[in-house]
């Protein structure tokens, strides 16, 4: 359970980086307070997470999900440069994740 409740949270830190981008430095009240809700969940979520996970593991995986899914979005949604070496990059970093998530004993 605390790996789904892990990914939930990613993803959420996905959702809050997004509406961040959208609210404009916080000008903005509808995306202002959707980053801030889904960040106070995403930090919920990864909280109980840590109740099983080591830290490093649950804190790693939690980041490289924001991660990788604030690039996806960038580039799908936000039009942003996916070049060769930045898709490098993010695949560098998913092989970092995958060997964090086998190397925890949880």
């Amino acid at each position: 359970m605390a790996w789904i409740l892990l990914g939930i949270a990613g993803v959420l830190e996905v959702v809050w980086a997004f509406f961040m981008k959208q609210s404009d430095g916080f000008t903005r009240i509808i995306p202002s307070v959707i980053t801030i809700v889904t960040m106070i969940a995403s930090f919920g979520l990864l909280s109980i997470s840590m109740k099983t996970l080591p830290l490093g593991t649950a804190y790693t995986i939690w980041t490289g999900i924001g991660a990788i899914g604030a690039f996806a979005v960038g580039v799908a949604i936000l039009g942003e440069q996916a070049n060769p070496l930045r898709i490098a990059a993010a695949c560098l970093i998913i092989i970092g994740l995958a060997l964090m998530k086998y190397a925890s004993p949880a």
